[in-house]
């Protein structure tokens, strides 16, 4: 490990039109570091893309020995992608970036001078807004991170981005937390440290399609609550008292209405049935949902496999 060096970690997924220009932007910063006595390297993580990403990141290999490539041989996704580039990641100084512009490597300078004079550990970004957003994404985002901060004692901040630099000992304690199932903006701020956060207005890629759909994101904010939560355990038993109350006051009304002569017992009957199966179907769902992420970290496979790196 060299503390001369930042490491620049870029996970990518059918981003052939944004990494060139990816490159030149953050390029732009070699001046600055350079000064500093501080070497960059780019980490181009593949995520089994299907366009020529590798092929232009190998075109940028070939007049840049700075560059490298880590190529999974299928897609793992993003979390995969992450913990591969800091795996690898030779510097002092450690960042993550996405290839579509939307974290501006003009920011990096600030970050590092954050970082050695101001002596902050990580330096961490968040949007301010969500300007060119869907508003049923924004909607659904907001609440995530509303329902995460009531729920879990793990700080993960509205709007954070994974764009952040950190140092060698922040990137060491996130390689040490060894679970298959990761939520990377979970364990940044699990890992604690001093943390400094800079607020930008959001921006627009630079290029190409964002790889993140509503049910991917939907999924991703499940992997959130479930990696480091354990309320929703717990929602089986309040759901559970709350219906036997329920049932208990119908029966004593289907008893009333009986005893003044009304026939409402298949009635009552059906609902309770009803109400009761559902809430069971529920709180299995809930249970093996947990059940299914200790089965997956149980089989210890391996969170990624390398088809090409160099």
């Amino acid at each position: 490990m060299s503390q001369q060096i930042l490491s620049i970690i870029v996970p990518c997924y059918n981003e052939e039109e944004s990494v060139p220009l990816f490159y030149a932007e953050a390029d732009k910063q070699t001046a600055f570091f350079r000064e500093n006595g501080v070497e960059l390297e780019f980490i181009f993580v593949d995520d089994g893309s299907r366009d020529k990403t590798v092929e232009v990141v190998k075109k940028l290999r070939e007049s840049d020995e700075r560059v490298h490539l880590i190529s999974f041989s299928r897609n793992f996704g993003k979390e995969a992608a992450i913990l591969a580039g800091l795996e690898k990641a030779e510097g002092g100084f450690v960042t993550l970036m996405d290839a579509d512009l939307q974290d501006p490597p003009a920011l990096l300078p600030q970050m590092y001078s954050h970082i050695t004079k101001d002596g902050f550990d990580c330096v961490a970004t968040r949007r301010v807004d969500r300007k060119g957003e869907p508003p049923i994404r924004s909607w659904f985002a907001r609440r995530f991170y509303g329902l995460m901060r009531k729920i879990s004692t793990t700080e993960i901040v509205d709007g954070a981005r994974d764009f952040r630099m950190m140092t060698r000992k922040v990137v060491d304690a996130i390689l040490s937390m060894k679970e298959y199932n990761r939520f990377s903006k979970g364990i940044f701020g699990w890992v604690g440290y001093r943390t400094k956060w800079l607020e930008y207005e959001n921006i627009q890629r630079a290029a190409g399609e964002t790889k993140w759909s509503f049910w991917k994101l939907f999924k991703y904010s499940l992997e959130g609550i479930m990696a480091f939560s354990t309320a929703p355990l717990i929602i089986p038993l309040v759901m559970g008292i709350i219906f036997c109350a329920a049932a208990a006051a119908l029966l004593i009304v289907s008893i009333v209405r009986g005893v003044m002569g009304f026939d409402v017992g298949i009635l009552i009957l059906s609902c309770v049935i009803a109400f009761v199966s559902g809430i069971q179907l529920a709180c299995l769902g809930i249970v093996g949902m947990y059940f299914s992420k200790i089965y997956l970290e149980v089989k210890n496979r391996p969170k990624y496999l390398i088809r090409e790196e160099f």
